[in-house]
């Protein structure tokens, strides 16, 4: 069996109040004051109150900006390859805090023999695994993994690699690292994905570390996965790469195809770890927006309060993409700890393109 023995987080340089996002958005897309009030709406039900950056720009007056041109239309508009050099220079300092932090007072650097790292908005090769194993000199013999490109239920597609990894060395230490930074790829189209996406992305990076259980290491058992692809869904989320950046396709729909499958979803993955509800003591759920946590809510006997982790993360720092669940893991397991439960059970689920959920459930016992 393997366990999770430590989670921790890191954030940019730039807290960006949402009431500030909108007015950076209301002027890029030269609305007119009608356009405004309806944008305006959007963001006060977003329930989001702030996101973080590593561009400045979302808070500043124009002739301050640092990544977007001062100029009308924002032209020449920021290339591929203008944010790919910006994530190359940003995301590996961000990552390496996040990982150090996890390992604190746990292990040395030098036992950590397998690391995989988590990105679907930067992409380069030698990559994020390679920056971070020269930054934190980690030794050059370890196994390393990339999970790429796979939106915001990525981190549990590592969770389940790392505990494959664990399960068969008892000796194994892994370290999972989800670095996004969605802002980047700002598109100054006013489409709805656009819209869509300018509301609810922002940027963090997470780390998990994995072990096996034969160490003398406290830690929350990893119990079960489970996973299905509804693919209904798949022309409503997605993920594409451009000459001008990664755009993203966020339906509106996808909402109400969570509220009509994640009930199913929840109770196969239940029967597969042959458990129920009433096994579960907290609710881990990916805040992919207040629409999507409502959803669940009318989909199953999940209520506001099981989810006021999921709500937390979402109030104080959007949707990040695939750090985000880890996020929300990190608030439940510190409660726990704060509170000396004992015997409890968390079950986790994450969306993404496809529309593929995955779940996990954690247990404590």
């Amino acid at each position: 069996m393997s366990k999770i023995v430590s989670i921790s987080t890191a954030l940019p340089s730039y807290k960006h109040e949402q009431k500030d996002i909108l007015n950076f958005m209301q002027n890029v897309y030269a609305m007119n004051d009608v356009e405004k009030r309806k944008l305006r709406f959007l963001y006060h039900q977003s329930a989001i109150q702030s996101r973080y950056s590593t561009i400045p720009d979302y808070s500043l007056n124009a002739g301050d900006w640092e990544f977007y041109p001062a100029s009308e239309n924002l032209e020449p508009f920021p290339n591929l390859e203008k944010r790919m050099d910006w994530f190359n220079k940003t995301a590996p300092q961000l990552s390496v805090s996040a990982a150090e932090k996890c390992i604190a007072q746990k292990i040395n650097k030098e036992e950590i023999t397998h690391l995989i790292t988590v990105s679907c908005t930067g992409m380069s090769a030698p990559g994020l695994d390679l920056q971070i194993m020269e930054m934190m000199n980690l030794p050059k013999s370890i196994f390393r993994t990339s999970v790429n490109f796979m939106g915001c239920y990525a981190a549990i597609h590592a969770m389940k690699l790392a505990d494959s990894f664990c399960k068969n060395d008892p000796n194994a230490k892994a370290i999972i690292v989800c670095t996004e930074l969605c802002t980047l790829h700002f598109q100054k189209q006013t489409t709805a994905d656009n819209i869509a996406s300018g509301l609810l992305f922002g940027d963090g990076s997470a780390a998990l570390l994995i072990t096996h259980d034969n160490n003398n290491l406290e830690g929350i058992h990893l119990k079960s996965f489970y996973s299905e692809v509804a693919f209904n869904g798949k022309e409503h989320m997605s993920w594409q790469l451009s000459s001008s950046g990664f755009l993203m396709q966020l339906s509106g729909y996808v909402p109400e195809l969570i509220e009509q499958d994640f009930n199913h979803l929840l109770k196969n993955a239940l029967r597969n770890a042959d458990m129920n509800d009433d096994d579960i003591s907290h609710w881990c759920i990916h805040p992919g927006g207040k629409r999507i946590l409502s959803a669940i809510e009318k989909s199953t006997s999940i209520s506001n309060e099981d989810l006021k982790y999921s709500y937390q993360v979402l109030k104080d720092y959007g949707n990040m993409s695939s750090p985000t669940i880890l996020f929300v893991l990190k608030e439940i397991m510190e409660s726990m700890n704060n509170q000396n439960q004992n015997k409890s059970n968390i079950f986790g689920a994450a969306f993404g393109p496809g529309l593929t959920m995955e779940t996990f459930i954690l247990s404590n016992d």
